[in-house]
């Protein structure tokens, strides 16, 4: 599930999908069968997916060329140079015909609408999907993306070491100032153990999370202006605890320079809480974690808000064979699909209430913290968020080093307003 996306690669796409008209796109290969007259379809699949994943998007492709016959799934693995890759094919009018896609405002002009191709296909049950989703997917009322997997966000907490410290676990419906103090509680320097850890570089689409819930937001509800938002006291306080916790000892940074990931230090067992979605849950009942998770706290008088991290589903506008790549994501979404998908969450109600999700103390949360996830990101409000994101990245990983959060974010919204003119 892809946030981030370089400044430049985003000029880049722009300027080639300007310049790029006509062209044969997505044309489907042929390939001769068996040696027969027949011919093959070849439909292209672009994800950001490596390892496990990826291997099991391998094998729903395999299981959709079986029940379509003729048809071969060409799945591109574009790794970690996706949005490069990406970029490059629409420039060129030959992308792929289905893709994995997160960043609507860029690259919405160069999908197809599937507004039509929903309300029509009862057999995709779009009733079925957590209606919250398909926010992330349209622009100007338009969709562009039809959810394939998500998650919300949590804290995950160590149950070892909270009952060494004799501290009772998080209970959904805590508050931050609980949450500081158990984090207080949790840390023994001795033993180069922490509470908490706080990532050295946050990526600012998941602190909204926080500042959400704080009563604020980095943008206004418009998009139009970022002064007495980006920088407003709720927005400087929620950023503010976490420098402040690491201040006092009770969090440790992670994940900078020459650093171990968050991931890693709580699977070793020296962080007894740590933020974050349904990724690493896996990674750590493996490493032999006896893991708990609870939703969000929440700042004292006010409601927890959440953030998704939603993969989506489109076709590029250059394909040749829209019918059958609208086919594959029907497929591709479908109940059977979605089991073997474990590394998202379910999008499908049915799914959910069948493998009894939202009811498993450990997946609960994240469909808690589903319900309070309708604020609408910055960057889907904003086309020149990310020139913006520049200034407010630098002042979050600032507060991480020791500044002030106040000063820093009044600095960065000093620094971005020539782009919200």
């Amino acid at each position: 599930m892809k946030k981030q996306v370089s400044l430049i690669v985003l000029a880049a796409a722009l300027m080639m999908s300007l310049s790029a008209c006509g062209g044969s796109g997505g044309k489907a290969e042929t390939a001769g069968q068996g040696g027969g007259s027949g011919s093959e379809k070849t439909l292209r699949f672009a994800t950001w997916d490596t390892g496990d994943a990826l291997k099991i998007e391998q094998d729903i492709a395999k299981k959709f060329e079986e029940s379509h016959p003729g048809t071969k799934v060409q799945v591109e693995a574009y790794a970690d140079g996706f949005d490069q890759k990406l970029a490059a094919g629409f420039g060129a009018a030959n992308p792929p015909d289905v893709m994995y896609m997160w960043d609507f405002p860029t690259y919405h002009q160069s999908l197809e609408p599937l507004d039509s191709y929903a309300d029509k296909d009862k057999d995709l049950n779009i009733d079925d999907f957590y209606k919250g989703l398909f926010n992330y997917g349209k622009i100007d009322g338009t969709l562009y993306g039809i959810p394939a997997g998500f998650t919300t966000r949590v804290v995950y907490y160590n149950k070892k070491l909270f009952d060494e410290a004799g501290v009772p676990y998080p209970k959904d419906g805590w508050t931050w100032p609980e949450f500081q103090e158990m984090a207080g509680k949790l840390t023994d320097k001795s033993k180069k153990q922490y509470g908490f850890g706080v990532r050295a570089e946050n990526d600012t689409y998941d602190l909204q999370g926080f500042v959400w819930s704080n009563g604020s937001s980095f943008i206004s509800p418009d998009g139009k202006t970022i002064d007495g938002y980006m920088n407003s006291k709720d927005t400087a306080a929620a950023i503010q605890m976490f420098g402040d916790m690491l201040k006092n000892g009770s969090a440790v940074l992670t994940g900078g320079k020459g650093q171990q990931s968050g991931d890693d230090i709580f699977k070793a067992g020296k962080i007894a809480m740590w933020e974050s979605g349904i990724w690493p849950l896996e990674s750590f009942r493996q490493a032999g974690v006896d893991v708990g998770t609870v939703e969000m706290p929440a700042f004292p008088g006010k409601p927890v808000k959440g953030v998704l991290a939603e993969s989506a589903l489109s076709i590029a506008k250059d394909s040749k064979q829209k019918d059958l790549a609208w086919e594959f994501i029907k497929f591709y979404v479908s109940d059977a699909s979605i089991k073997m998908r474990v590394a998202d969450l379910p999008v499908r109600q049915s799914v959910v209430n069948e493998l009894k999700k939202d009811q498993d103390p450990l997946y609960k949360p994240y469909y808690t913290m589903l319900e309070r996830s309708d604020n609408t990101p910055a960057f889907l409000l904003n086309p020149k968020w990310n020139e913006v994101n520049r200034q407010l990245s630098a002042a979050v990983e600032s507060v991480m080093h020791g500044s002030n959060a106040q000063d820093v974010l009044n600095q960065a919204v000093k620094d971005s307003e020539r782009y919200m003119k």
